[in-house]
């Protein structure tokens, strides 16, 4: 069956939150709760593609993550490459494409690079579409959008009447990815943190007081049964 048949969302979005307290509460450095993390992303995008969800974006890291400790920060770019490397072949085995979305000029050349080699590589997967949000910032995304309206409305190319809710969605880094359907935050916050901030106008939230490094497969399965109950309005 589709996920339209089962009432499964087509884009689900994760804030991957608590790392940094998991860690902690266990007497080790934030740097091992983002490696764990790691570890739970993998399992769980891997559990989402195979009840066929055609998006799934991870919130990975913010625009506001450059703010951190630089020894943090050192080390989540770090893990970015390494997670690009080791993921890849997870990737292809499970027809999974991925791409990414982001302020990507802020990072290394090399890890530009590897971004570009993962995303051309799997590019001819057929399955679901894995979207790391990384030095992403939806406030930003939509000033972005604005910029290339902006731009081709100077060319002449559109006219001033043509710049709709539609066409900043048209122009946003992904345009495929449209509107998101779920999102799940773990650690308890509730907050969007500027995630998806254009996409997610009637987005169904569900937060869980789990962190992210002890989130399960269980615990996704019980998010999409609540969603599966809802009835959405889109404001009507």
């Amino acid at each position: 069956m589709t996920e339209a048949a089962l009432n499964l969302p087509r884009h689900i979005g994760i804030i991957m939150d608590g790392n940094g307290r998991w860690a902690s509460q266990r007497g080790m450095e934030r740097i091992e709760g983002h490696a764990k993390g790691m570890e739970v992303a993998r399992t769980i995008v891997t559990h989402l593609a195979r009840k066929h969800i055609p998006y799934i974006t991870l919130y990975a890291f913010s625009t506001e993550n450059w703010n951190r400790d630089p020894a943090e920060v050192a080390f989540l770019n770090a893990a970015l490459k390494s997670y690009l490397e080791d993921e890849l072949p997870v990737l292809m085995k499970n027809n999974i494409r991925f791409k990414a979305i982001g302020t990507l000029s802020h990072f290394s050349p090399e890890l530009v690079h590897r971004i570009s080699e993962a995303e051309n590589i799997s590019k001819s997967n057929t399955g679901s579409t894995l979207v790391l949000a990384i030095s992403y910032g939806g406030q930003q995304e939509i000033a972005d959008s604005c910029k290339a309206l902006a731009r081709k409305l100077l060319a002449g190319q559109i006219e001033l009447d043509d710049i709709t809710p539609q066409s900043l969605l048209d122009n946003c880094y992904l345009p495929e990815l449209a509107e998101c359907d779920f999102i799940v935050r773990t650690s308890g916050e509730q907050r969007l943190s500027n995630f998806l901030t254009l996409q997610s106008a009637y987005t169904e939230l569900y937060f869980t007081q789990t962190l992210w490094p002890d989130f399960t497969p269980e615990e996704m399965d019980v998010a999409l049964e609540d969603y599966q109950q809802r009835h959405r309005r889109f404001g009507g």
